[in-house]
């Protein structure tokens, strides 16, 4: 089966610090996975290659089977769309800010994206500095999928939420993964939410590949327990 996303002795560096060293790994089509690791283990760097946000230093990066370089920027980003840590709406309304991704889009279409995380499509009128943190990044998600993107790039972007909008986010993506076929890929530093959500595990620490492979197995739990010990020391 063709990967998602296959990268191969990739290396990030800036300037002279090494941001990822020799990452070799596979983000599978029918999981949902999550990248893990500590403050500064490289986990942003890596999921910022999957559109093209960053490029690698050296090593290649394949997406469905294809050179990333092969493809248009633009053109990737509306099929690999990303969710930041930090929601960031423009001026005026939920809906405004939902033309500025598709200048096309109907009201219908809007209201659906709107039900798909679970949002009234009464918010189409709400003006996006009104919201809640945890409405905003919903309706940041919705924006996202107004492009209907084949992946998703979640970075930490429950970080900020708390614990309610948290579960409501994270169950709104898992179902868009499980109904709708959206590749998943998220970033977390959070055991619990790793727990909760990994089909799949990368797990980083000083910018090289630790584990990768099941989420379950005797290895993955070893990987994640160094991360919980290192985070007590």
């Amino acid at each position: 089966m063709t990967q998602l996303f296959e990268f191969s002795d990739v290396h990030v560096a800036v300037e002279d610090a090494s941001i990822l060293s020799g990452v070799t790994t596979t983000i599978p089509v029918d999981k949902l996975t999550v990248i893990a690791g500590e403050s500064g283990s490289g986990k942003t760097s890596l999921l910022r290659l999957c559109n093209r946000l960053d490029v690698p230093t050296s090593g290649t990066i394949g997406f469905r089977g294809r050179d990333l370089l092969e493809l248009d920027p633009q053109q990737l980003r509306r099929r690999v769309g990303m969710v930041f840590q930090r929601p960031v709406l423009f001026g005026g309304t939920v809906r405004d800010n939902f033309l500025v991704a598709d200048p096309t889009a109907s009201d219908e279409t809007m209201c659906e994206v709107l039900t798909d995380v679970q949002l009234d499509p009464a918010f189409l009128d709400r003006i996006g500095d009104e919201l809640s943190g945890g409405e905003a990044q919903r309706v940041c998600l919705a924006r996202t999928l107004l492009c209907e993107p084949e992946v998703l790039l979640m970075d930490e972007a429950t970080a900020s939420l708390h614990q309610a909008a948290t579960r409501t986010l994270e169950e709104t993506v898992s179902r868009l993964r499980t109904d709708a076929g959206v590749g998943v890929v998220w970033v977390t530093h959070d055991l619990g939410q790793i727990e909760r959500l990994a089909e799949h595990l990368i797990v980083l620490t000083e910018g090289r590949v630790r584990y990768t492979g099941g989420a379950g197995t005797p290895e993955a739990r070893a990987a994640l327990a160094s991360l919980a010990t290192e985070a007590e020391d």
